[in-house]
């Protein structure tokens, strides 16, 4: 007989597992079919790109990489193409990590904070540079976007989860608006990585991020 807690335990990664994730730039069939040196260059294209991207021409990043022309557009149709691709890899990358965090034993609010600081580590290496280019690119901000979608999507499902298990609960006794406080902790990467706040804080986005998550699942959680 299964008893209470393991179902519980199973809970918490059917419901994260069940959030749709974005459809990505690369199928999945197209990506299975990459040889070993396209993954290469992919994964040296995210190093390349996290300086910024508008000003390289494909004949410029084919250089940068040492790799051919053909090997770029073998990739991708074009530059902006090209920048999606690799972005979108990078993030589902972290995406995926993030998830495999969710050790199934985790309390629904450990869960959260064990998530974002994972999925946070998507802006730990952004460059002001990178972030200017992002914020003036409409298709890689538009990328980002539905990638924020996805990890508020998955931070609200855990914190319905915190809610219903009397983990979380408002100061002044209503219902916590679990939505409206997935956009917040779960946009926090995302909103210091903008260009006009990552040169303002004294950290990088992600310790930056981190560190107002904690305060507010503190702010939020009920005492033992």
């Amino acid at each position: 007989m299964v008893d209470a807690a393991t179902l519980e335990d199973k809970e918490l990664t059917q419901r994260v597992r069940a959030v749709p994730a974005p459809r990505p730039v690369m199928e999945r069939e197209r990506e299975e079919q990459l040889t070993d040196r396209q993954r290469e260059v992919l994964n040296q294209l995210v190093g390349l790109f996290s300086n910024g991207f508008k000003e390289l021409t494909m004949a410029e990043i084919a250089a940068k990489v040492g790799c051919s022309l053909r090997t770029l557009y073998d990739l991708a149709p074009s530059r902006d193409e090209l920048v999606l691709t690799v972005l979108d890899r990078d993030l589902r990358r972290i995406g995926r990590a993030a998830v495999e965090t969710l050790d199934p034993v985790l309390t629904p609010l450990d869960a959260i904070r064990t998530y974002l600081k994972s999925a946070n580590k998507a802006v730990a290496s952004t460059t002001p540079a990178f972030a200017r280019d992002q914020a003036a690119t409409p298709s890689t901000h538009r990328l980002a976007a539905s990638h924020s979608d996805y990890l508020v999507a998955v931070t609200q499902t855990l914190l319905n989860l915190a809610v219903e298990r009397g983990e979380l609960a408002s100061g002044d006794g209503r219902p916590i608006d679990t939505a409206a406080v997935a956009h917040v902790v779960a946009g926090l990467g995302a909103m210091f990585a903008l260009p006009e706040h990552i040169e303002a804080i004294d950290s990088t986005p992600q310790q930056a991020a981190n560190a107002m998550v904690e305060i507010i699942l503190r702010g939020l959680a009920v005492a033992p």
